[in-house]
C-alpha cells in the first residue's frame, strides 16, 4: 500500500538513482508549500490581525507566480528563466499588503521554486538564489501606498532579486565567465533574463487601464 503510494507520488530513475515528483507529486507539493504560507504569514501577521481574505488573496497570488513560473519563455542553459509575469505576482502581494507580508511570501515562494527546480553547489547560494532572492520582490510593498506604487515597487523589488543573482553569479559561478571579467559576466547573465520579462511586464503596467484595474482588487483586498 505504501509503495503504490509512494509511486503514485514520486517517479524513481532506477540507473541513476534519482527520483522526482510526478504531476501529482507536484501538486500535494504545492498544496503543502501554500498550506505552510498561509500558516507562516498568519503568524508573522499575529500583530496586525490578517483577515481570512488577506491570507486567501496572498494564496492566490502566490499560486498564480507557481503556475506562471512553468511556463517558461526562455531558459538559460545555467539557470534563470523568462516565465510568464511570475516576479510581478510575488511583488503584488507586497502591494496589497505590504513589504513584510510580500517578502514572507516571497521567501515562502522561493522555497518552492527550489524544491521544484533544486540546485545547489554551497549552502549560502541556494539561501541567496532561491528564498532570499525571491523575498526581495516582496519589497515591492515599500511603494504600496504610493502613487503609481505598484510600478515603482516591482522595479525595486526585482533589482533586488536581480542584486542576489549577481552575487551568486561574482561568488559561486565565476568559471562559467570562460575568462571574461567575472562581475560583467555576471551582470549581463542575469540581466538577460530578468530584464525581458521586467520590461514586458512594465510595459503592461503602464497602461492606465491596467493600474487602474490592479487598484480595483487592492480595493476588494482589504
Amino acid at each position: 500500500m505504501l509503495k503504490k503510494l509512494y509511486d503514485f507520488f514520486i517517479v524513481t530513475d532506477v540507473e541513476s538513482g534519482s527520483f522526482y515528483p510526478t504531476t501529482a507529486g507536484n501538486i500535494a507539493l504545492l498544496a503543502i508549500i501554500i498550506l505552510l504560507f498561509v500558516a507562516i504569514l498568519a503568524i508573522g501577521g499575529s500583530r496586525k490581525k490578517l483577515s481570512a481574505k488577506q491570507l486567501t488573496f496572498s494564496a492566490v497570488a502566490m499560486t498564480l507566480a507557481v503556475i506562471t513560473s512553468i511556463f517558461t519563455v526562455y531558459e538559460l542553459p545555467f539557470g534563470g528563466s523568462i516565465t510568464l509575469f511570475r516576479m510581478f505576482f510575488i511583488c503584488f502581494i507586497g502591494y496589497l499588503y505590504g513589504a513584510k507580508i510580500g517578502i514572507i511570501a516571497g521567501v515562502a515562494y522561493g522555497i518552492l521554486d527550489f524544491l521544484l527546480k533544486p540546485y545547489a553547489i554551497t549552502l549560502i547560494q541556494p539561501l541567496l538564489d532561491y528564498p532570499i532572492a525571491f523575498g526581495c520582490l516582496g519589497l515591492a510593498g515599500v511603494f504600496s501606498k504610493s502613487k503609481y506604487g505598484i510600478i515603482k515597487g516591482y522595479i525595486l523589488g526585482v533589482t533586488g532579486r536581480y542584486i542576489c543573482h549577481v552575487v551568486t553569479g561574482i561568488v559561486y559561478f565565476y568559471e562559467y565567465a570562460g575568462g571574461k571579467n567575472v562581475a560583467v559576466y555576471s551582470l549581463t547573465y542575469n540581466a538577460s533574463y530578468i530584464v525581458p520579462e521586467a520590461i514586458l511586464t512594465l510595459l503592461i503596467l503602464m497602461i492606465p487601464a491596467v493600474r487602474q484595474a490592479l487598484g480595483e482588487v487592492k480595493k476588494m483586498a482589504y
